[in-house]
């Protein structure tokens, strides 16, 4: 065998030589037709007949692009989805359907679209986690059919309208002053309740509202006031005992 044939010879089988990588599939097309599957490592294909095809089997990220929604209640938001998906069948893949990538995206937008502009704005905002299940419900069927597994889709931005935005924090600090009325109001009444039955202990026993005045004396007397104010009950009490004592002198 001469060297020129011997060269010949590697120079056909070095074309044939093909490295697939840990995370990719070859599928081997013949003469345009599909005949197998390579995995991962150093790979042989004939020249000029087979042709390999490599495809990506790690999940992929796919940002779907912010796009103006009408909601149930005819309000105007832009919403921006995120998807992740990876192949499970590599031949499906090339074979089903032309770019899935791009297929993916198209079809994510209009399904996005379409289920938040079923929805009112507030659940919208609030359930966004039904949204995404919904969503992932009507892609997955037909994602399959191209060899691709879905294996999550969030909403990760919901821009609302200036005017929108004013609103709701009008709305919300409307909310929230509601809200210290009540605690405000509530804690009236339970402090009238409770006064109210002290009134009516003290109705009951006399002697506690005197016991109650010589408190507050002492209390004024702690904080060291050059001013001492004596109630009006004390007062009576005080002249009844001055009365008391000059009718038993007189006597």
């Amino acid at each position: 065998m001469s060297i020129g044939l011997i060269i010949f010879v590697l120079i056909i089988i070095s074309m044939g030589l093909r490295i697939v990588q840990q995370y990719e599939q070859g599928v081997v097309f013949r003469l345009g037709r599909v005949v197998g599957v390579k995995g991962p490592g150093l790979r042989l294909i004939i020249p000029f007949i087979d042709n390999l095809r490599k495809v990506n089997m790690r999940i992929i990220t796919l940002a779907v692009p912010g796009q103006q929604v009408i909601t149930r209640d005819n309000v105007s938001i832009s919403v921006a989805a995120v998807a992740y998906y990876r192949v499970v069948d590599a031949t499906k893949s090339l074979v089903a359907i032309d770019n899935v990538m791009a297929a993916i995206n198209q079809i994510a937008q209009t399904t996005v679209r379409n289920v938040v502009g079923q929805h009112p704005l507030d659940d919208v905002l609030a359930n966004t986690d039904a949204i995404n299940k919904q969503v992932r419900e009507i892609l997955e069927p037909t994602i399959e059919q191209w060899g691709i597994e879905l294996t999550r889709v969030e909403l990760k931005d919901i821009q609302l309208p200036d005017s929108m935005q004013r609103a709701m924090a009008r709305q919300a600090e409307a909310e929230r002053e509601k809200r210290a009325k009540i605690i405000a109001a509530d804690g009236e009444f339970q402090s009238a309740e409770k006064l109210g039955q002290a009134a009516d202990i003290i109705t009951a026993h006399p002697v506690a509202l005197q016991l109650r005045n010589l408190q507050v004396l002492t209390e004024i007397a702690s904080d060291k006031n050059s001013t001492i104010v004596f109630p009006a009950q004390f007062m009576d009490t005080v002249r009844s005992i001055q009365d008391f004592v000059g009718k038993e002198g007189k006597k």
